[in-house]
């Protein structure tokens, strides 16, 4: 295959790791990065193993404005390890060449002009920092311990310069690829020209179906929270109540609770409810919205400030609470349910497209789609584990017991499971597996445009490698032969 990467297999590992790059704020070390002078040290075999972590201090390379250090690969290693990925397929050569990717695009965006928002950075750091505060039972002294930082301050700071990088990263990435689409022709030419022996193996799938009933909040309730958001939204309209400080107080949204309600919204990059969009949207800056609904519960928005494409808000969400009657209701109705497609008195499709809450999957018969393929095929090994313990014991056509579940506010609700179908393990076939292939066919035009583009930019860039990784066989020009 015509790839500098020229094996299928690589190309799936090489999915693989840039997931898990992703994952982290940043792949190059979340410590302070402290030049050292170069110190003698013994050559390293070229491999990730064993996952060591040994001082290798100095600059590693530098690319345009950004520079590498040697203790850079080791605090990616670890950090990957810590996360539970599979480097054995890896070498040290080959997460150094991310790292250089990753400056290079940053460094890129710079020159193209691409600007990230320091509002959405800080709400990263934001989130970052309770996530570590979790990992050290609550202790944001044990945190600063850990990252070597005087106080919290000096964290952050570093937090958001890191965080910057990899976001101008990130949509360097975008940018390259946004508009790369493959046609049904490039993909029949993609698998065509794979071994047949090369082929990638799909594991068993299956096909699974639902019914959702979730209890129904009175009108009541309905009015309860909207008047108490109309007076949130009166307390600072007309008695310059801080509404930043109400959200603090009063949000059901645990995401900005601690940040007073602050998202920011980007006219070309949609992100939230497409409701809660329109109405942001809507808004002059100091504007505060009527209360208005979402899948989540009912909203007031206050739009702080526009910036170009970029909206400030802050919101208040309230979620009405479900009364015990109404949920013995919805569970009593769904064994109902249940026991009229056991007795045959309808099947589960037309069940779900009749009674089933969940507007996504009831027309579909109550399918569920895969997240990851946008099919209706769960491959049984990367399904996700509570999907699959809640089906695993079920035969094709079965149907679970009422099965208690949370909606994504927490509110409870209730649903019924089946296997509609079931493919066992096969190579991969043109017409059944069509989507996945064309995903792998997508893939490589990606790559070899990133290829192309990277040729193009090393060679006006300044790029300079240092010590025993100039020795590493690089897909990209990197030391410019």
């Amino acid at each position: 295959m015509p790839l500098k990467i020229n094996n299928l297999k690589f190309i799936i590992n090489l999915k693989h790791l840039i997931a898990l790059s992703l994952i982290f704020f940043v792949a190059n070390g979340t410590v302070a990065q402290e030049i050292i002078e170069d110190t003698p040290k013994e050559k390293e075999t070229d491999s990730v193993q064993p996952f060591r972590v040994k001082k290798i201090d100095g600059v590693a390379a530098v690319v345009g404005d950004y520079i590498i250090l040697d203790s850079d690969v080791d605090t990616m290693i670890s950090q990957l390890k810590a996360q539970g990925a599979d480097l054995s397929n890896f070498t040290r050569c080959q997460l150094f060449g991310k790292l250089l990717e990753d400056k290079l695009y940053a460094h890129q965006a710079v020159q193209d002009s691409i600007v990230v928002s320091d509002a959405e950075i800080r709400s990263y750091v934001n989130q970052q920092i309770e996530q570590f505060k979790l990992q050290f039972n609550g202790s944001l002294d044990e945190v600063l311990k850990f990252y070597k930082k005087e106080d919290e301050k000096s964290l952050r700071e570093e937090m958001m310069e890191l965080n910057r990088t990899n976001k101008l990263a990130s949509e360097m990435q975008k940018k390259i690829v946004e508009e790369i689409e493959v046609t049904p022709e490039e993909v029949r030419q993609f698998f065509n020209k794979i071994p047949e022996d090369e082929r990638p193996t799909f594991g068993t799938e299956l096909k699974v179906s639902q019914i959702i009933i979730e209890p129904k909040v009175s009108e009541e309730e309905k009015q309860r929270v909207i008047d108490k958001l109309k007076g949130f939204k009166r307390d600072v309209e007309e008695n310059g109540a801080n509404f930043r400080s109400k959200a603090v107080l009063y949000t059901d949204d645990p995401g900005s609770k601690k940040t007073g309600g602050l998202y920011t919204l980007n006219r070309n990059r949609p992100r939230m409810a497409k409701e809660f969009r329109e109405v942001a949207f809507s808004l002059q800056e100091g504007e505060i919205s009527e209360p208005f609904k979402t899948e989540f519960g009912y909203h007031i928005i206050f739009l702080e400030k526009i910036r170009g494409q970029e909206y400030d808000v802050r919101h208040i969400l309230l979620i009405p609470e479900v009364s015990s009657d109404a949920i013995k209701e919805a569970k009593e109705k769904l064994e109902g349910i249940k026991k009229s497609i056991v007795d045959g008195n309808i099947s589960f499709a037309d069940a779900a497209r009749e009674s089933s809450d969940e507007v996504k999957t009831k027309y579909q018969g109550g399918q569920l789609i895969n997240p990851a393929t946008q099919d209706y095929n769960f491959e049984l090994t990367k399904m996700d584990p509570e999907l699959y313990g809640q089906i695993q014991s079920l035969k094709d056509g079965e149907i679970s017991d009422v099965i208690p579940d949370q909606d994504r506010t927490g509110n409870v609700k209730f649903k019924l499971l089946s296997i509609t179908d079931r493919i066992e393990d096969h190579k991969a076939d043109y017409s059944r597996d069509y989507l996945k292939i064309k995903e792998l066919a997508l893939d490589e035009k990606r790559i070899k445009a990133i290829d192309k583009w990277q040729d193009e930019i090393i060679k006006d860039t300044y790029i300079k490698i240092s010590g025993d990784y100039r020795d590493c066989d690089f897909n990209s020009n990197w030391l410019k032969k």
